[in-house]
């Protein structure tokens, strides 16, 4: 393993020493556990599998054991996170705690209540100075899993079933993107980042909606949707977002808004960062230049102890629901050699298995013949394929009860999260324009490391 549970207090975020006087200052909202966050800050540990040192070759900031190797951290930090579940704040706290010097705001009120106490004058709500805000605004009812409801939800802000007599509200879950658009006007900071699934695209004008929203924001943001496949970053799992850049017009120098805005996008400004990963071709068996292969399931599980081997409370907790047949939805032995299901914020009995048995239709012969049994894939193994770190706790067992956590709850936090990886492209491809955006420096020769951009 990366880091044994043993080792969890022994870790330290080292950050560079250029980045202490210059951090760029993040207000992250729908915060779940905080995959987002962390994939933004950078600093943790990730397979070296799921890295392109050739297209990326600095980002490494020292090797681990084994095939693994800690990121550098960026030049962003999270002030202030929210969301409204308390197993989100359980597992959120007790992890970035350790990152930061200071201790981090975490607020567990629905954002729609948050707003209100700010627009009444409360100045204490949030932040000042915010340089990026950042959300993965909820997605179950755009997702292709759930309802499909869009902007009118069956629940409320805070999560409640909402009736048939209940009308429609800008305060429904699906809708609360607009709440965010609310934090934008707040705060105006130079950029916001928007998540959300594929699926969303699919419902009723919903993207052509949000983005005329998002675009009215002050002084006018330009606003650009971007799709992005995990897997062609270097996660292990095929898993489809759409990333709204939001940049404020007042903020960025000429150039910028003109590239931005012209139909023929300049490379150099879009924030897409460059894909590092590539199924092989079928047709020539062939990558793009420089591009690896995609990374597999069992580079980055096949590592880890069986459960009753380990001391990781994350590696020890899996679903006891047995199987009903292939038919069902996450009923399915995952495929070692090949990506990695969606992992979904699912209960137990929907958790892919980690291994079937002969009978069921078991395909792992070499670990069946070893004696290995049949069982689903665990806590630890689903954060893995999400690139979670080993440090990350999605289970707590101590005499904390602020801080506990359950199985059902770290399944559902690890679904929820959008891949740290993945948020780290996001992060350092924004990092790398961030001078050519908003610098007032003319002289473009300056902006240091101007990644590749991919091309759809």
């Amino acid at each position: 393993m990366v880091i044994t549970y043993l080792d969890i207090d022994k870790v330290i975020f080292e950050q560079p020493a250029e980045y202490q006087t210059d951090r760029k200052r993040v207000v992250s909202l729908f915060s779940g556990c905080g995959g987002m966050d962390l994939g933004i800050e950078g600093g943790f540990a990730v397979h070296r599998e799921c890295l392109n040192e050739q297209i990326h070759p600095d980002w490494i900031h020292r090797p681990l054991s084994g095939d693994w190797a800690t990121l550098k951290p960026t030049s962003f930090q999270t002030v202030f996170a929210n969301d409204i579940s308390r197993a989100a704040r359980a597992a959120w706290i007790p992890y970035f705690s350790r990152r930061h010097s200071f201790d981090p705001v975490f607020r567990l009120d629905s954002i729609v209540d948050l707003v209100k106490l700010a627009r009444a004058g409360d100045p204490t709500v949030f932040p000042e100075n915010v340089d990026l805000v950042t959300g993965g605004f909820p997605c179950q009812d755009f997702s292709i899993a759930g309802r499909r409801k869009g902007l009118n939800s069956h629940r409320s802000h805070t999560g409640d079933l909402l009736t048939e007599l209940d009308e429609p509200t800008t305060e429904n879950r699906g809708a609360l993107y607009i709440w965010m658009r609310e934090v934008i006007d707040l705060l105006r900071p130079k950029m916001f980042v928007a998540e959300n699934v594929k699926g969303m695209a699919n419902v009723s004008d919903v993207l052509e909606t949000i983005v005329s929203d998002f675009r009215s924001i002050g002084d006018g943001y330009i606003v650009l949707p971007r799709l992005m496949n995990a897997a062609d970053y270097g996660v292990p799992q095929a898993r489809h977002r759409i990333l709204f850049y939001g940049f404020s017009v007042a903020s960025l120098r000429s150039e910028a808004k003109f590239a931005l805005t012209s139909e023929s996008a300049h490379p150099d400004f879009d924030p897409l960062p460059a894909r590092t990963h590539a199924a092989v071709s079928s047709v020539t068996g062939d990558l793009r230049e420089q591009q690896k292969r995609q990374v597999t399931v069992g580079a980055v599980i096949r590592d880890l102890p069986e459960p009753e081997m380990s001391f990781d409370h994350s590696q020890v907790a899996f679903s006891k629901a047995r199987w009903y047949g292939d038919h069902c939805q996450g009923h399915t032995e995952v495929n070692l050699d090949g990506l990695g299901p969606t992992i979904r914020a699912e209960h137990h009995g929907n958790i892919e298995f980690r291994r079937l048995s002969k009978a069921h239709g078991g395909k792992i012969e070499s670990e069946l013949e070893r004696g290995l049994t049949e069982r689903r894939l665990t806590l630890r193994e689903c954060a893995r394929i999400q690139t979670f770190p080993d440090d990350f706790e999605f289970i707590r067992k101590r005499n904390l009860d602020e801080f506990n956590l359950s199985a059902s709850d770290g399944y559902r936090l690890i679904g929820n999260a959008l891949p740290p990886l993945l948020a780290h492209h996001v992060s350092r491809r924004l990092e790398a324009i961030w001078p050519l955006l908003f610098s007032e420096v003319a002289d473009d020769s300056l902006i240091p490391d101007r990644s590749p951009v991919s091309t759809v």
